[in-house]
């Protein structure tokens, strides 16, 4: 779509034109600079407010534009009263004082991704989940590649949506997070998936039941709904109106895995596609990933045969159940990016040792750590807690096993390689998020593989 064309669908939808919209932009992160240029480029009047004093993207956005309005340091109302409309970054609540009052007056609020779905013509997939969204996203980007589609990736990872269009692609495929989909009415996916629901970000919502809801909204519009059969929550969504794929080891689901005389494979409808030991990434996590993305990539049109040769070759992202070293018969296995309870279940679940010595701890978000249980019993030997919340687990646990607060990355490390035998997993995945100590969980996970390439040396 030209900008004409853009313009056009945006004042449909949002009455957004030049004449007479009045743009706040919250938050100046990634997200917050990818809407600053896209308005800019459009000719839209906008402002950027920034509760912290010098956030990430200050100096970029001052030196490519001089003369837009940047108020940091705080919120002011001055700065809300003569907005018309709100585009609130992800990592803002929507429960902020004066974001709450300016919607209340009539400021009509909208998010990067409607901005985005206002302006492609060209499908989009969408992906969330608790755990496996990223994994998924560029599973399905290896195979649209692999296809010999002209495809863009990002959203939640990696690259904003709207920085995106600049790439003109014959297909999009967005990884979402319940905080973008919270704030946007606009996106209609041609494929859509929730791939699970478990305990996270239960600082920011009321239940699951409410955080169910948020993720519930990437099945706006029309298109084709994936269901995970494995996770009640998931499984329903289901809307008899809507056409239906499903995924998962439940005996209905449409892609799932068999056996075959060969042993296990993926299959879709009984018919086996790839032989499960075809695939490099371990786990039966990363099973259901493969499943899902097989089912999102048939929407779209891929060969399967494109999408089986991606499989083959997908070695995985960095900081999810990587493989740092092997020291005198001990696996280090770095999967920071298990922030909530359910992403460190799936990783432990997918080894099939029962001596895993386990890394966790850090910010729990409010989440229910007795959720760990059955799984700790079954595959922990050690748990060492690291973080301000080691207490917290520790006591909800209840010492359901072996349990040492080593409060640091760095002691755990140490701690573990005393401890670990040969034939031992000695596994980093927090199940918390990393911010009371780290920058983000890959500088977590940097410092983990850093202090085991040490013990190598």
């Amino acid at each position: 779509m030209n900008n004409d064309e853009i313009l056009q669908a945006l004042d449909q939808q949002f009455s957004l034109n030049k004449k007479s919209a009045k743009v706040v932009v919250v938050g100046l992160g990634k997200t917050g600079l990818s809407v600053a240029y896209y308005l800019r480029r459009l000719g839209l009047q906008f402002a950027i407010v920034d509760s912290r004093k010098k956030p990430p993207y200050n100096d970029e956005l001052l030196a490519q534009m001089p003369d837009v309005a940047v108020f940091t340091g705080g919120f002011e109302p001055a700065v809300f009263d003569v907005a018309t409309h709100i585009i609130v970054s992800p990592g803002v609540s929507m429960e902020e004082p004066l974001i709450e009052q300016a919607i209340a007056q009539g400021v009509r609020p909208l998010s990067d991704i409607d901005l985005f779905a206002c302006s492609v013509s060209a499908p989009v997939v969408a992906i969330t989940g608790s755990n496996g969204k990223s994994t998924v996203t560029t599973m399905l980007g290896s195979m649209a590649k692999a296809a010999g589609k002209r495809v863009a990736v990002g959203g939640n990872l990696g690259t904003p949506a709207l920085d995106l269009l600049a790439e003109q692609a014959e297909v999009y495929i967005l990884e979402l997070s319940s905080f973008q989909l919270e704030r946007t009415s606009q996106l209609n996916a041609v494929a859509a998936t929730v791939l699970n629901i478990s305990a996270d970000h239960m600082d920011r919502y009321a239940s699951m039941a409410a955080y169910a809801e948020q993720k519930h909204k990437i099945f706006a519009g029309n298109g084709v709904m994936l269901l995970n059969m494995d996770c009640p929550h998931v499984a329903a969504m289901q809307n008899a109106d809507r056409e239906l794929l499903t995924f998962g080891f439940h005996d209905a689901a449409d892609y799932t895995v068999i056996d075959t005389a060969e042993g296990e494979s993926l299959a879709f409808q009984g018919r086996a596609i790839l032989a499960v030991n075809e695939l490099l990434v371990a786990g039966v996590h990363n099973q259901a990933n493969a499943l899902a993305a097989l089912a999102l990539g048939s929407v779209i049109g891929l060969s399967e045969a494109a999408m089986c040769d991606a499989l083959r070759h997908y070695k995985g992202l960095k900081h999810r159940v990587e493989l740092v070293a092997n020291i005198k018969g001990v696996s280090w296995v770095n999967d920071s990016k298990a922030t909530n309870v359910g992403a460190c279940v799936a990783a432990l679940q997918g080894f099939k040792n029962t001596s895993v010595i386990l890394i966790a701890g850090g910010d729990a978000k409010g989440a229910d750590m007795s959720d760990l249980v059955p799984v700790l019993k079954e595959k922990v030997k050690m748990l060492l807690l690291i973080g301000k919340d080691g207490m917290l687990i520790k006591q909800a646990i209840n010492d359901c096993i072996a349990v040492l607060e080593v409060h640091t990355l760095k002691k755990a490390v140490k701690k573990a390689a005393k401890i670990a035998q040969s034939g031992d997993t000695v596994l980093l995945s927090p199940a918390c998020a990393s911010l009371d100590q780290f920058a983000d969980y890959k500088e977590r996970g940097g410092v983990y593989s850093a202090e085991v390439m040490r013990l190598k040396e």
